[in-house]
């Protein structure tokens, strides 16, 4: 394979690799030396966790490189429409925070099949455990995996198969070692490095095209606005996303186990609560940061600046780090990419584990 990185990119890329699997063990050492760790405290961290630390985890486990790509790419091709689904995704989290949260927490279930077995029965906990653990292996893994794997290739020319067996073995080894605490204390740190590489992109790319005025010269007023009508060509009527997001999306955030075992492991109600709002905060930005610079992407090829633009838009987000960010720049942003991408599959792996070990497994060996 042609690799397509210079000396301090691959510094940075290799620093943060080390760093992140550190922290991850440390912390679960630390948890070891300081309680007694048993399937609570390897699962939901021992019921600890603050909502500072719930709500950067949750962004972190949600934004995988798949949601980076597809954003940039819809900015790229149809405007800021897409920023609905972010949106949407806040009040969603609203939500969760007013009426879910509060029940699993009084409740003390530590999955949500267990959760709807008291509520209804065993048959309702088996069907939720098995769709549970299949959506977190093909969706939040799989696609998570080669999504991230393809970003990577655009970037550095890195092999696929290359990048997702580097990925899974070091993302597994602190995941499977260390348990939620490890998990969440890395998902806070990514959420940070995830957040700085897509604000250097969108700044520089800001910059590059002129600011804002250059910005609104070479796209259209309908680019520009997430309210669209039913003859809009991206599909995005209003009406669309305002009656079919809560439908899929009060699955997403209030009930699939991957995202809500964050609140699962609170230190109590008030944390659980005050962490899904957080969530919800800081689900306003991924609109000016990941869909936005498609957006930029799109005026800078209008000026002339990028010339005939991403053969695929699928190659926007690379496309535009390629062409916008010098050497260490370009290192920060694949942290954050790498970041996004070992978040989600971490987070999958550490719920997955859960449901098969306490939802299938103890059924049949108590």
């Amino acid at each position: 394979m042609e690799l397509r990185i210079s000396h301090l990119d691959l510094v940075i890329i290799i620093a943060y690799l080390a760093g992140i699997v550190l922290v991850g063990c440390v912390a679960g050492w630390r948890q070891r030396r300081g309680m007694k760790v048993d399937s609570q405290g390897y699962f939901l961290a021992g019921n600890s966790l603050t909502w500072p630390i719930i709500g950067m985890a949750l962004f972190s486990t949600n934004i995988s490189t798949a949601h980076i790509v597809s954003m940039a790419q819809e900015g790229y091709t149809n405007g800021m429409a897409w920023g609905n689904f972010e949106w949407m995704a806040s009040f969603t989290l609203i939500i969760l925070a007013l009426f879910f949260a509060p029940f699993y927490i009084r409740s003390r279930v530590p999955t949500l099949p267990d959760f709807l077995e008291r509520r209804y029965n065993r048959h309702c906990r088996d069907i939720l455990a098995v769709i549970s653990i299949i959506s977190a292996v093909f969706i939040h893994i799989g696609v998570t995996l080669y999504s991230g794997a393809v970003l990577l290739k655009g970037l550095f020319g890195l092999d696929i198969m290359f990048s997702i067996i580097v990925i899974s073995v070091l993302t597994g080894f602190y995941t499977i070692i260390d348990g939620l605490l490890a998990v969440v204390l890395t998902e806070s740190i990514q959420t940070v490095i995830l957040l700085v590489g897509a604000v250097c992109v969108t700044a520089a790319g800001l910059w590059r095209v002129g600011g804002w005025e250059g910005l609104t010269s070479h796209v259209t007023a309908v680019d520009m606005t997430v309210i669209r009508g039913g003859d809009d060509p991206s599909g995005m009527a209003w009406w669309g996303v305002f009656l079919g997001y809560p439908v899929i999306g009060i699955w997403y955030w209030c009930a699939d186990q991957t995202i809500v075992q964050r609140v699962l492991g609170a230190r109590d109600e008030n944390h659980a609560r005050s962490g899904a709002l957080f969530a919800g905060f800081i689900k306003i930005l991924p609109v000016f940061l990941f869909v936005f610079p498609g957006l930029i992407c799109k005026a800078l090829v209008s000026q002339g600046e990028f010339g005939p633009g991403p053969e695929d838009p699928a190659e926007t987000f690379p496309y535009l780090v390629n062409h916008l960010l010098p050497v260490g720049l370009t290192g920060i942003v694949a942290a954050g990419l790498l970041a996004a991408l070992m978040s989600t599959v971490s987070g999958a792996l550490n719920s997955i584990a859960l449901l098969v070990s306490y939802d299938i497994v103890r059924r049949w060996r108590p």
